[in-house]
């Protein structure tokens, strides 16, 4: 029985090394490892599972070393149910399982233990291989360490020594090279700041200096924003992989086509984009494009097309799936949402908003739990992504028997959680804040006969004619209220398609603000609206978070 377990587990981490070498399946490792149909209550977790399953993410040394340790307490567990396992059996080691694993790299590593190893000399106790185990482990990554400080010397070509004689055209800069370098121009940005807000003392000379010192930094900025930039076509090309892979679970042909994959965005945006896409692409699939059979009854050709593409357009970046599939069906979908008391059935609804129910949590048209669909990782998903991590929008277009069009539409300014941003300098009580100028509308003076109370106890301010939600920032953070005949400021802000005023004690100024995040879980303790400290020039000020504030205020009305 003990050497069946072990023959079966040695089957198992074999494949996983096959996987290194870039041979093997990783799906057939996961369903021997029954991590297929682990069940994991987050939308995100099982999406990291399916990018794995589907070839997007890429297998590391990492993923190898951790798979091989599963492949252990596989064992482990295994020899307990036997009755067979004793101290020190089928202990963790996935360097161990690496060297018991065939392959060329194996064998070399052998031959180095053979040749290198004082071990075999003195031939170690029983009671002692768990300690020769970690001697040879801790000979081994020092050796390998060594050989990663010295670098194999290169031999170079004619070809080879032409080109060093040339420019270098391009770098490679760590990211937090980069982070160092964005910190850096931020407080140049501070200095100035500070320099400006001397006023009346600057003589003309200086204003002039600093006049040039503005134009310096702005370029400055502008450089360093261009090195963040990265192609889309680091993501959008492993999508080939994806659609093959799943319009062979789901029996369909597909021709998939990519445009504007050249496209360059900031390096945290092109990674946001990832899940989102993913669920998508996987929707698009198994929602959209009909069987081949049913193609051809309508039709159609067999083979249905899927278009991945992206562009930009002023300051959005937009992202694209289309399909020439069976299209949304208004009447289906809206029956779906009135069983599920999503809608009011009561209330005329638009295709556009009928669509919409779709991103809402839990609203699934699948009849059936299969790898692809009825999993409970909906549309919501991709929602939750591209309004909270990328602070977009996603429009639905789709016509019956024609096909369905979800297009991302995305900001590119610069994500306020860090980074330089424009900001308002606010003033409530003896506090100043921070507010991310890209959320603000405007900045408006209400008059007292502007306010109005709710029957719930919520406040609301007219501005030019439209309502809008108030909130107090006094009472967010408990601070004694202005007096009444006070003159206080609404900042209107805007998320997504909601609206709401801001009613602070006054607005100083607009500049930017060098935004840095807590070390601590600032936010996981108080649990106040607050994104980090801002530095300004003349001291740090606290950063408001406009979504947390928004969502905070949305949760009573519904």
């Amino acid at each position: 029985m003990k050497d069946n377990i072990s023959a079966g587990i040695d089957q198992i981490q074999e494949a996983i090394i096959a996987l290194e070498s870039g041979g093997g399946d990783v799906n057939s490792v996961l369903e021997a490892l029954g991590l297929h149909k682990v069940k994991v209550p987050s939308a995100q977790l099982v999406a990291l599972m399916d990018m794995l399953s589907d070839g997007i993410t890429p297998v590391t040394e990492e993923l190898i070393s951790s798979l091989l340790a599963i492949s252990e307490a596989h064992k482990k567990f295994l020899f307990s149910l036997a009755g067979f396992l004793d101290q020190g059996s089928a202990a963790v080691d996935t360097d161990a399982a690496r060297k018991s694993a065939p392959g060329p790299e194996t064998d070399t590593f052998k031959e180095e233990a053979v040749s290198d190893s004082p071990q075999e000399e003195v031939p170690a106790e029983p009671e002692d291989q768990e300690d020769q185990k970690k001697a040879a482990k801790d000979i081994h990554e020092e050796e390998s360490e060594a050989r990663e400080k010295t670098p194999e010397p290169e031999k170079k070509t004619p070809a080879d020594q032409k080109k060093s004689s040339q420019a270098i055209s391009s770098i490679r800069v760590s990211t937090q090279q980069l982070d160092s370098l964005i910190e850096l121009v931020g407080k140049l940005m501070v200095t100035y700041a500070v320099i400006a807000q001397v006023g009346t003392e600057t003589t003309s000379k200086t204003t002039t200096s600093l006049s040039e010192l503005d134009k310096i930094i702005r370029k400055l900025q502008s450089e360093v924003d261009e090195i963040r930039l990265v192609p889309l076509k680091q993501i959008f090309m492993p999508m080939h992989r994806l659609v093959k892979s799943t319009s062979q679970k789901v029996g369909k042909k597909i021709r998939f086509n990519i445009i504007g994959e050249e496209l360059a965005l900031d390096k945290t945006l092109v990674e946001c984009l990832n899940e989102p896409l993913v669920h998508l692409l996987r929707n698009a699939l198994d929602h959209g494009i009909e069987p081949p059979e049913d193609r051809a009854m309508s039709g159609k050709d067999e083979v249905g097309n899927v278009t991945l593409s992206a562009w930009r357009k002023g300051d959005f970046a937009y992202i694209e799936v289309k399909d020439d599939g069976k299209g949304l069906d208004a009447d289906k979908l809206l029956q779906k949402a009135l069983e599920r008391g999503l809608a009011d059935s009561e209330k005329e609804y638009s295709n556009e908003e009928i669509y919409e129910f779709i991103l809402q949590s839990g609203f699934s048209t699948a009849s059936e739990v299969t790898d692809i669909s009825g999993r409970g990782v909906g549309m919501d998903a991709v929602l939750t992504a591209v309004r909270n991590t990328l602070d977009g929008e996603i429009r639905i277009n789709s016509k019956l028997g024609e096909g369905s069009t979800f297009t991302i539409s995305i900001p590119l300014s610069q994500s306020v959680n860090e980074g330089i941003v424009d900001s308002l300098i606010t003033t409530v009580g003896e506090e100043t804040f921070i507010i991310p100028s890209r959320d603000v509308m405007e900045v408006y003076e209400p008059e007292p006969k502007e306010f109005t109370d709710l029957p719930d106890g919520r406040e609301t301010v007219s501005i030019r004619g439209k309502i809008y939600p108030l909130i107090r920032m006094h009472s967010i953070f408990d601070f004694p209220p202005p007096a009444e005949d006070s003159i206080t400021k609404a900042i209107v802000v805007k998320m997504g398609s909601t609206g709401a005023a801001i009613l602070v004690d006054d607005v100083l100024r607009q500049q930017k603000a060098v935004v840095t995040g807590f070390t601590l879980p600032v936010n996981n303790i108080y649990h106040l609206p607050i994104l980090g400290y801002g530095m300004m020039g003349e001291k740090d000020a606290l950063v408001i978070d406009v979504e947390t504030l928004i969502t905070s205020m949305e949760e009573p009305a519904q």
